[in-house]
């Protein structure tokens, strides 16, 4: 699926037959890719096939990159066709393992939420929130969203703001504030009749669609292709012609950080590194019919790896290590 294809236009059917396709040629990324293809599932309205691929993955649990999170998602796939008792169960179980992944917590809180289970739901956030937060204001972008679904749930509930809602208050960067995006009496200023309540809310719609259409304006970063020092030599090495776009390491990881920044100062955002072996490229030149030495086979094969989920984001988070494996963090190393 393109990036610039409209929603209403993806026969979400056939998108997760080609996803399942895809994971056969490439086992090592069946996780990412089968994950996709049952969102496609559930989007069509095939639920019992996503719970099928859910327990697929489960089965070879002791492969999976993050277990807890094909746990949730089966329990809220569940859920929504009538599955309430075994649902509760896997959510009982996400909870009890608590994973140090946010994304697992924020699936299985928006399920209660979203069953009218709002007490349940808060008290999900919070345990999430009591793990994975640091003492820090500046949490990782990734916990933001627990964050975000913990105010939205009080808000809901009527309690009062504390430390974490205020945090949440102030990561937010949207035009609108969280109270008023959060507010539960929002609804009802729909059937007004006054037009300037009417506007205001048209105002606050906009500025919410205008986040989820970024956030979804393209599904894979824009990607650029990383070598660590082994892979790179013996690439060079089967492929001499490549010298010519790799003439040393230390200035391929150079070349790498440059290209990211230029991109960033150029508004792009989405912006992610890919990390290459000789074998998978070569079984990628294969599949093209290019021979491996044609230089612009590369770009090709980075965005192939970003779309099967294989990018790490850039720049790397705070405190996290840099991309280039070198064991420093990012901000003493090439962020310096």
């Amino acid at each position: 699926m393109r990036p610039d294809t409209p929603a209403e236009n993806v026969d979400h059917t056939a998108e997760a037959a080609r996803l399942e396709r895809t994971a056969g040629l490439y086992p090592e990324d069946a996780e990412t890719l089968l994950l996709r293809a049952a969102a496609h599932l559930e989007l069509s309205g095939d639920r019992p096939a996503a719970t099928t691929l859910y327990d697929r993955l489960l089965a070879s649990a002791a492969g999976l990159d993050n277990p807890a999170l094909v746990r949730a998602l089966k329990a809220s796939n569940l859920w929504e066709y009538g599955h309430e008792a075994e649902a509760r169960a896997i959510i009982e179980g996400v909870r009890t393992t608590a994973p140090r992944d946010p994304a697992p917590w924020v699936i299985v809180a928006e399920a209660l939420e979203s069953h009218d289970e709002l007490e349940a739901a808060e008290q999900t956030f919070t345990e999430a929130a009591r793990l994975l937060l640091p003492d820090s204001a500046n949490p990782a972008p990734a916990t933001h969203p627990v964050l975000y679904g913990r105010h939205r749930v009080r808000r809901m509930l009527g309690l009062p703001h504390d430390d974490w809602d205020t945090l949440a208050d102030t990561l937010h960067t949207a035009p609108v504030s969280l109270d008023e995006l959060h507010d539960p009496k929002r609804v009802w200023s729909l059937g007004s009749d006054n037009p300037a309540e009417l506007e205001a809310e048209i105002s606050r719609l906009r500025a919410e669609l205008g986040a989820y259409r970024e956030a979804l304006s393209r599904p894979f970063p824009v990607a650029v292709l990383h070598w660590p020092a082994p892979e790179l030599t013996e690439l060079v090495s089967a492929y001499p012609a490549l010298s010519m776009e790799y003439p040393s390491h230390s200035e391929h990881l150079a070349t790498i950080e440059s290209a990211l920044r230029e991109l960033a100062a150029s508004g792009t955002a989405n912006l992610g590194i890919v990390t290459g072996t000789v074998p998978s490229y070569e079984a990628f030149a294969a599949s093209e019919a290019t021979p491996p030495t044609d230089a612009t086979l590369l770009p090709q094969y980075a965005t192939t790896l970003a779309s099967r989920g294989r990018a790490t984001a850039w720049p790397p988070e705070r405190g996290a290590e840099c991309w280039c494996g070198a064991g420093q963090a990012y901000a003493q190393c090439h962020g310096a």
